[in-house]
């Protein structure tokens, strides 16, 4: 029987609290935060992003304990050295470019592939893993879970600006992304050796050297025994994070259920799911997102509250009602973007919406 176990893996930017500029910490904060936790803090690309990740967790409650603990420890380590960290997909104003790269072997790689895509990749994301080992069941997951990736993705919005401007967008995170190849909704694959067939493929003409670049918005993770769902923005919360990763879990369990009782939800073309993200990207929780089976619009809201209904018959049993309640907060007082985007209509000000950002992330932690 599969275990459907969980890590978490948030990703902070680090900021100067005078100034309210992304700081590079020169791998401070991993140093030091390595001799509390090991190799749970980890360098990123860019100088100015510490990520965090939980060790294996068997449910919700211990992944909220772990997260909680990391985001209290990264955030004293960078207090001591004067930083700042907060959760949010993109910093309200500091330029890409003037921020350093990470020395790495595959991050220089990187950059001398992607140029300036690579370099102005400064964004933010929650990844979350959920254990299953049978790779043919974890392909068809994967394949199902399209549908319902806009509609968790609505939820964790916390990305409205970029380089100083309101975007007009709720999570512009995904535009900057959007310029990495093999990013986005991936296609359906027949089962896992479909999968390989793919990989091998890319390996041997030299697209990739393997299959970490790959990042999709949700993939069987060519190393772990787990779907990884990497769409979402990073929630400013741990509430948040938790609600979202309690979904994610539940959906692969529900799916599972469904497929060993010879059932299963009808899998919909990428490009429909992609009209799903874009409004998802665009307007977060008060725009609409399309019922492909009933060939309508429907307030986005209402399909959230639907695919809470779809997941209720399993969430008892892996001990997440309370994560998943959170998600009536979230309908209720807005997601991450909304708050900052209230913040700033009130303050005119992208400094206090920083503020803002770095208090809440430390919020009841």
């Amino acid at each position: 029987m599969e275990k459907f176990t969980l890590g978490v893996e948030e990703e902070y930017m680090i900021v100067d609290p005078i100034t309210r500029e992304l700081k590079s910490h020169d791998q401070k904060i991993v140093e030091i935060a390595s001799y509390i936790v090991k190799d749970q803090v980890k360098a990123e690309m860019h100088q100015a992003v510490v990520e965090a990740g939980t060790v294996i967790c068997r449910n919700v409650d211990e992944a909220r304990e772990d997260i909680t603990k990391l985001r209290k420890i990264i955030s004293s380590v960078a207090n001591d050295l004067g930083l700042r960290i907060g959760a949010a997909g993109t910093h309200p104003f500091s330029h890409w470019s003037t921020q350093l790269i990470t020395p790495n072997p595959r991050y220089d790689e990187i950059v001398q592939e992607m140029q300036e895509a690579a370099r102005s990749n400064l964004i933010f994301g929650l990844h979350v893993h959920v254990g299953i080992a049978d790779k043919n069941m974890a392909i068809h997951i994967m394949n199902t879970v399209r549908y319902f990736l806009p509609h968790v993705y609505a939820l964790s919005t916390n990305s409205p600006f970029w380089e100083g401007r309101n975007t007009g967008f709720k999570s512009f995170r995904t535009k900057v992304f959007d310029k990495f190849p093999r990013t986005g909704v991936p296609d359906e694959f027949n089962d896992w050796d479909d999968f390989k067939n793919y990989v091998n493929l890319l390996i041997k003409t030299k697209c990739i050297d393997n299959a970490k670049k790959i990042w999709w918005d949700v993939r069987v993770h060519p190393f772990f025994d787990t779907i990884e769902f990497r769409i979402c923005d990073v929630p400013m919360l741990v509430e948040e994070t938790m609600a979202i990763t309690a979904i994610f879990q539940a959906l692969v369990v529900k799916l599972y259920k469904l497929r060993m009782q010879n059932m299963t939800f009808i899998m919909y073309n990428r490009s429909l799911i992609n009209e799903n993200k874009w409004r998802a990207s665009r307007y977060g929780l008060d725009g609409k997102l399309i019922d492909f089976g009933k060939q309508e619009e429907l307030d986005t809201r209402s399909l959230i509250i639907e695919l809470l209904d779809f997941i209720d018959d399993v969430v008892d049993q892996l001990g997440s009602r309370y994560a998943i309640n959170y998600v009536h907060t979230i309908l209720k007082n807005g997601t991450g973007a909304d708050r900052q985007l209230e913040v700033f209509n009130k303050s005119g000000n992208l400094s206090s919406v920083v503020d803002y950002i770095t208090q809440q992330t430390i919020v009841d932690i």
